[in-house]
C-alpha cells in the first residue's frame, strides 16, 4: 500500500472540525488507520476521505406538497 499523503492530527482536526481528542481516541482504540513514524502518528489522508465518504448523505428531494 502506498500511502501519498500523511496528516497529523492537528490537520486532521482542521482539515475536518473534529476535535484532535477524538482523532486520538480513535486511533488508541484502532478504529483508523494510522502510520507510526518514531514518536510521530500520521493519519493517511484516504483515511480521513474515506470517513467523509461513508459518513455523506444525499439530501431528499422535496416532494410536491411540501
Amino acid at each position: 500500500m502506498i500511502v501519498k499523503e500523511l496528516l497529523s492530527v492537528q490537520e486532521a482536526e482542521n482539515l475536518t472540525g473534529r476535535k484532535a481528542s477524538t482523532w486520538r481516541r480513535d486511533i488508541l482504540k484502532r478504529r483508523i488507520p494510522y502510520v507510526k513514524l518514531g514518536r510521530l502518528v500520521r493519519i493517511p489522508r484516504e483515511a480521513i476521505e474515506g470517513l467523509i465518504r461513508k459518513g455523506y448523505r444525499k439530501a431528499i428531494e422535496p416532494t410536491e406538497g411540501e
